[in-house]
């Protein structure tokens, strides 16, 4: 990899880093902290909180009834995000430990904290926790699936690709057959030797 690209990566990061504090610092200012993993507010934020709280019936006089009427196809998707949850789950138990790869830690990607906000109604709640757990299986699978390719094929496509996981910027160069072998071995030593709860250090 070139210094130039080096350099950019090094500035994204220091920019993330940047973005991190940003958000601490917002976070500070809506009166929450940390305790054992949960957040606690202040007794005067709670009570806000109950006030902005939407009752039952008024929330579902108000909604929509197309929405309503497609929330069963929505829910659906619990079919596909359990069967993925648990095959990726057994997917990496069964082959990580023979490749030497860390698992993934499933509770870093799958949080369920939004239930404790006083300003949600139950069914508020619960399309939260549903959000929660789709989308951190999706990312929980991402991260499973890039450990995967970095093991065996740690190459960049032709084409730009639009999404692609953290790992991938650490990837061989498209064509460089050269090269190839020696970066494969780099990379399988890499994600072998990272941290279950840390990105590719690489990347």
């Amino acid at each position: 990899m070139t210094e130039r690209v080096d350099a950019i990566i090094e500035s994204i990061r220091a920019l993330e880093q940047e973005l991190e504090e940003e958000f601490a610092k917002a976070q500070a200012g809506l009166r929450f902290g940390l305790e054992h993993g949960r957040a606690r507010f202040e007794a005067e934020v709670i009570r806000r909180h109950h006030e902005l709280k939407t009752g039952l019936a008024r929330y579902l006089a108000r909604s929509n009834p197309l929405v309503v009427l497609t929330a069963p196809v929505i829910y659906s998707m619990i079919v596909p995000f359990v069967i993925l949850d648990l095959w990726v789950s057994l997917y990496q138990a069964i082959c990580f430990r023979v490749y030497r790869i860390p698992q993934v830690r499933r509770s870093r990607y799958i949080v369920f904290d939004r239930s404790g906000l006083a300003y949600l109604n139950l069914i508020e709640k619960f399309n939260c926790a549903y959000c929660s757990y789709g989308n951190g299986v999706v990312a929980y699978a991402r991260e499973i699936a890039g450990r995967t390719e970095q093991y065996w094929c740690p190459i960049k496509h032709a084409r730009r690709v639009l999404g692609a996981h953290d790992r991938y910027r650490g990837f061989a160069d498209f064509g460089d057959g050269d090269g190839y072998a020696e970066a494969l071995k780099k990379a399988r030593a890499r994600v072998q030797a990272t941290p279950d709860d840390a990105p590719d250090p690489k990347a």
